[in-house]
């Protein structure tokens, strides 16, 4: 396993790790997810990524158990939460000082630990004022419950305003950002954040490297049954899967899984580890409902050293979504 630190933090996380984003609860239960996170451990992951939202916090009560079974040294690795959809009432959602508070100590509680590593506003929150949020969240890591906080799918201008508040009032602004990256979505990691990366040292801790199984391959010839796209609640990944962009990215998946098969390795791996080549990437989030899955996609590390110039080329010109450079003035 490889190390990258956390934008300009000190806290070095595995370049891969993983998260349980739709399979924790919905698909694996608590003796699949304990063999699954036992795996990823033993293979060097030390982030383990989860959400309030997930299975509405079951995924963290499994998670949890799997915590507290494996007895791991709370010293030897690193769990996440996000904040926002908590409920279907008012003070169950958002980012107000009640719920990010509220949330945090639910969070605490399914995942049978006394602190968050990181904790991730899970989409802004356009009523309720910056500056409440980032004290709710600098009050948090004055009693020692979070240790870094930040967003997930925030513009860059959101924050910067939120580094803009807590600049001024002495706090502690967001540490990093988990966007969705993968070669079909590349705008925010690659040009969006770009002055984000050099003016607050912004760490980013990226998901859906395989955008949402399509990179997988799996869905080459249509869609299988057990895969996400047929669980309920998700038939939105179907409808996208079935567009005409949707299928355009299946045929392009076909191409790079020829050029993936000449480098000795699955269309995923390619995919993973063309993730890994940017290093404003801190850290890819993994999920897996199979031990084998989860075996193929950490070997990923392994294809990095291949992905030269002359690859990365043959990439680009398949997939042909690099956005156009920001214009320097």
């Amino acid at each position: 396993m490889q190390y990258r630190r956390l934008g300009r933090s000190g806290l070095q996380l595995s370049a891969l790790s993983f998260g349980s984003w739709v399979t924790f609860s919905t698909q694996v239960d608590e003796g699949a997810a304990g063999e699954l996170m036992k795996l990823a451990y033993e293979a060097g992951v030390n982030f383990f990524d989860n959400a309030e939202a997930y299975a509405a916090g079951e995924s963290e009560v499994l998670m949890g158990r799997v915590l507290k079974k494996m007895g791991w040294g709370r010293d030897t690795y690193c769990v996440s939460s996000k904040v926002f959809w908590g409920g279907k009432l008012p003070t169950q959602r958002g980012l107000s000082k009640k719920h990010v508070r509220d949330a945090c100590h639910a969070a605490l509680k399914r995942l049978q630990v006394d602190y968050l590593d990181l904790y991730f506003c899970h989409r802004p929150d356009l009523d309720t004022p910056i500056e409440e949020t980032v004290r709710a969240m600098n009050e948090l890591i004055a009693q020692g419950k979070v240790l870094y906080w930040g967003t997930s799918e925030w513009r860059a201008d959101e924050i910067a305003a939120a580094h803009g508040v807590a600049r001024a009032l002495g706090l502690a602004g967001p540490t990093m950002e988990q966007p969705q990256y993968n070669l079909f979505a590349r705008e925010r990691v690659e040009r969006e954040y770009l002055r984000l990366y050099e003016d607050v040292g912004l760490g980013t801790t990226i998901w859906s490297p395989l955008a949402s199984g399509v990179l997988s391959g799996k869905y080459a010839e249509g869609v299988p049954k057990g895969s996400r796209m047929t669980l309920a609640g998700y038939e939105w990944l179907r409808e996208r899967l079935e567009s005409d962009a949707g299928r355009e990215k299946v045929r392009k998946t076909r191409e790079l899984a020829t050029l993936a098969k000449e480098l000795g390795a699955s269309v995923a791996q390619l995919a993973i580890a063309w993730c890994l080549v940017n290093p404003r990437v801190s850290t890819v989030i993994l999920g897996a409902t199979r031990p084998a899955q989860l075996r193929e996609n950490l070997a990923a590390l392994e294809l990095v050293p291949q992905l030269e110039a002359g690859v990365l080329a043959r990439i680009e010109a398949i997939v042909r979504t690099k956005p156009e450079p920001l214009e320097r003035f």
